[in-house]
This record gives C-alpha cells, structure tokens and sequence, in this order.
C-alpha cells in the first residue's frame, strides 16, 4: 500500500520536492522522496530515504536535515534541492509545517494612519494572528506626515541627523523588527507588513524564509516589468539599484511580521540630510553613495503608486485566494492604546539612544 501521509515543498527558485511517508510507532516509515530535481549519483536517493526511516517524527526541521547530510557519501550533488527543502516536505507531510495554500488570507488595502499607529499595528496584528483571532495577513500602510521608522536595534544619534530632522518636521518611530532606518514621505514607498503562523517558514533558514515570503511580490513585480531579486540577508534589487528591503520579527506566540518597504518616488537629496548613512554601510554594497542605493520604482515602470500596489493586491489575491478584509476597531483601540504606552514615548524611542 502507498504510504499515507503527503508533503510537498517548491524551493524558491528551484525545484518541487515530494515527500510519501507513514508513522508507525512514532518513527518514520516507508519514506519516498521523490520530485523534479536533479541528483549524483541516482544511488543517493536511496541514501535520503533511509536516513530518514526509523527517525523519531517529532523532530524539528533542522535536525531531519541534519540527519539527511549525514548519510549522503561525499561527493554527491544536489542541484535545485537541499537537505532543508527535504525536511520542510517531511515536515508538511506530518502536518508540523504549512504551505500558503493550507491558510486562509486577509488583505487590508493601504489606510492612512499615523506612522506610530502603523508600526503598533505590526505588534497588535501579530499576536492576533498567533493568538487564532486573525487569518493569516497582508497590510498595506498608508500615512501622511513625514518620518523615518528606524530599526529595534538601531541607535537614534547614530541614525538620525538631528538638523535634517528638525528641519523637515520629520516623525521617528521605532518598530518592532530589526533592519534599517525607512525614511517615508507621504506617497514615496510602498510599505506592507504580512503576519503569519511560523508554521509556514518552518525548517527555512532565516535568509531563505525572506526569499519564499516574497516570492509573489517578485511575481507581482515581473508582471509590470521589473526583474527583482534578493540580496542577502534583506535587500531587494534591480540590475538598476536597490528598491526597498525587508525586516522581520518573531513572537513568541508562533506568529511572525514580515515588513517590506520598496521605494516609489524618495527624495533623495533629503534622505541623506535626514539619515546618518555612513561609508561602513556602503562598503558591501558596490556603490559610493547612498542616493544611487534607492532606485524609485516610479522611474523603472512610469506607473503610478496606486497601479502598482494594486497590482501587488491582485497577484496575492489570486495566488493565495485571499479575501478582502479590515483592521476592526479593537485592533485599531489596542494600536492606539500601544502608541501611548510603548510606540510614541521616548523611553521607547531612545532605548539606544
């Protein structure tokens, strides 16, 4: 008889790997990894299946990969698969790790909102998702006044020139995530924030959980003609520039905030009158100034802000049958409510300062 439990797992950029299995007696049995792969020598396929038979089922992804690498004989390739995307099969097919399709989707359109209440949203929206009283969701923000988000463990004096930000009336929120600072005027980016079960990134690396959760803003954005890829850890790119990058954080509830933010139209003489950005940050990244980093989405497609989050709106939609929805007001209340006691103080703000 096959095998009655089912797992499957498409490694982004590369190939689908398939998983059949039992569990009898808590162990894995009658392991099948199958897919459209590549692998040398044929001979290491049965390697795979066996380290994998007789493991305990209740073993976290990172432990099944191990087990995998340890089996297979030196010299054996791998080519659009990895140890990792067997294990994260392995664990779709117990039911421990989730694919999107298992998952039902909200998308909140983009509401103007302080940027402080924007930023307590992300920690209210989070843990209603991992508390089960929030689908899984995509939010687009929206604001008006100016103002930079910096990063959970960025310093402000190091950040933040103090006389461009008096100078332009700028708003500094710190939010939750790691990353850098978003320097954000009113229509110049293009912000969304996904809160999701940690089920769905389960047994990815942190710079391979970025890549799969974005995979479909690639998509959106390939359909409007630009051809984006990452740049480890959290950067988003063009062969024309950087256009925007990627922050998350992780509760302790099981839930997660993906946070993106893509420039659409920054001023950049501004930017760099606003923010701290020094010759040590640059020094990676193949350019010697900062304003040829940020490449403006408007200047690469000549479509307007609007079309193209529409456009991003849409290919989630379709890829993942999301469904329409809003911020309720309890959540709303609650984000308010954080900006008072956490987000709009300075003993938040100024944690390092």
């Amino acid at each position: 008889m096959a095998p009655e439990l089912h797992g499957e797992y498409k490694v982004h950029g590369g190939k689908l790997v398939v998983v059949d299995l039992d569990v009898v007696a808590g162990l894995l049995a009658n392991v099948s990894v199958s897919g459209d792969f590549f692998l040398e020598p044929d001979e290491a396929l049965d390697d795979i299946n066996a380290a994998l038979s007789g493991l305990p089922a209740d073993l976290p992804a990172t432990a099944l990969a191990e087990a995998i690498t340890a089996a297979l004989p030196a010299g054996v390739v791998l080519f659009g698969f990895s140890a990792q995307a067997v294990s994260v099969a392995v664990r779709r097919a117990l039911a421990k790790a989730s694919s999107w399709l298992d998952h039902d989707w909200d998308i909140i359109a983009p509401t103007v909102l302080p940027t402080a209440v924007n930023v307590a949203l992300d920690e209210v929206l989070t843990r209603e998702v991992g508390a089960g009283r929030r689908n899984p969701t995509l939010r687009f923000w929206d604001w008006n006044e100016p103002s930079v988000v910096i990063g959970s463990f960025q310093s402000v004096r190091n950040e933040l020139d103090p006389a461009g930000v008096e100078k332009y009336g700028i708003n500094v929120v710190r939010r939750i995530s790691g990353g850098g600072a978003m320097f954000m005027e009113s229509g110049n980016c293009i912000t969304y924030s996904l809160y999701l079960p940690q089920s769905l990134v389960d047994g990815l690396s942190f710079e391979d959980s970025y890549k799969f959760l974005d995979a479909w803003v690639m998509a959106a954005l390939e359909s409007i003609g630009i051809a984006a890829y990452y740049v480890p850890l959290n950067d988003i790119a063009t062969d024309q520039g950087k256009i925007g990058g990627a922050a998350q954080k992780r509760l302790g509830n099981g839930a997660i905030v993906h946070h993106v933010t893509m420039s659409y139209d920054i001023d950049a003489d501004k930017m760099v009158e606003v923010l701290r950005i020094g010759k040590e940050k640059l020094s990676d990244k193949g350019t010697r100034s900062a304003k040829k980093r940020v490449d403006p989405l408007r200047r690469q497609t000549g479509l307007p802000r609007a079309e193209i989050v529409a456009r991003m709106m849409e290919t989630f939609r379709e890829r993942y049958n999301a469904q329409a929805s809003v911020l309720s007001s309890a959540e709303l209340e609650e984000a308010k409510r954080l900006v008072d006691s956490k987000f709009g103080t300075d003993a938040w703000l100024n944690r390092i300062p």
